[in-house]
């Protein structure tokens, strides 16, 4: 298979359409914020997932912004850096979940109850949890900003979905009334996800390779347009 610039673009559209899906799935049933938790199966395959839909979205948003990188401005560009820089925060964090917190269950169920705590919307920080206090914080902070800037210069720019654009921006900001109603924390992160996979199916749908034409002839036929030369 030749490797063009179509190809790769389409390959980031099916890449934030994956993550979208992902970041929806990976809500549902979704184990307690607990110490127990951090060591079953689950809560190592959940973790897991979310790595991985963190990595789909970075290839995601790179394709958008890089189709459309002359319309979005300089605009375009600092959504795509700040939203980015949430995913691999993000990314990060999940990371230590699934692989790090569960080693430490047993040693340092204290600490791994603060880190729980820090990253849930009703959890209470009793402890000095170090750097992932600040990982957490910028985690939240360019998840907002980034998906409102981005989602702006997306509608602006016109060349994917605007509706899906639209939700982007709105579905991330709305994400900072979670505090107020912890109890629905998960279910802010579906319209994200929507707007991600609505996103990837039109940057895949805008970038499908056109069929070859075809011209008439002198006799009444229709030839493809090589056998005209």
């Amino acid at each position: 298979m030749t490797v063009t610039p179509t190809t790769l673009t389409r390959a980031a559209g099916v890449a934030a359409v994956l993550s979208g899906l992902l970041f929806i799935g990976v809500q549902i049933n979704h184990p307690a914020m607990d110490v127990a938790s951090v060591t079953t199966n689950e809560w190592a395959v959940r973790n897991s997932l979310k790595v991985v839909m963190a990595a789909l979205a970075l290839a995601g948003i790179a394709g958008m912004y890089l189709s459309q990188v002359r319309k979005t401005g300089l605009l375009g560009l600092l959504g795509y850096l700040v939203l980015s820089t949430g995913y691999l925060i993000m990314l990060s964090v999940a990371f230590v979940s699934a692989y790090v917190l569960p080693s430490l269950a047993d040693a340092a169920p204290t600490y791994v109850s603060d880190v729980l705590a820090a990253a849930s919307a009703s959890g209470d920080v009793t402890g000095d949890i170090g750097l992932m206090a600040t990982a957490l914080l910028l985690s939240g902070i360019t998840y907002v900003a980034g998906g409102l800037i981005f989602g702006i210069a997306l509608f602006r720019a016109g060349v994917l979905a605007r509706w899906a654009a639209a939700l982007l921006a709105v579905a991330t900001v709305a994400s900072l009334a979670i505090p107020l109603v912890p109890q629905f924390e998960r279910l802010f992160a579906i319209p994200t996800g929507i707007a991600l996979a609505g996103l990837g199916y039109s940057l895949w749908r805008a970038h499908r390779t056109p069929a070859a034409r075809t011209v008439p002839s002198p006799l009444g036929e229709r030839l493809d347009p090589a056998d005209a030369r």
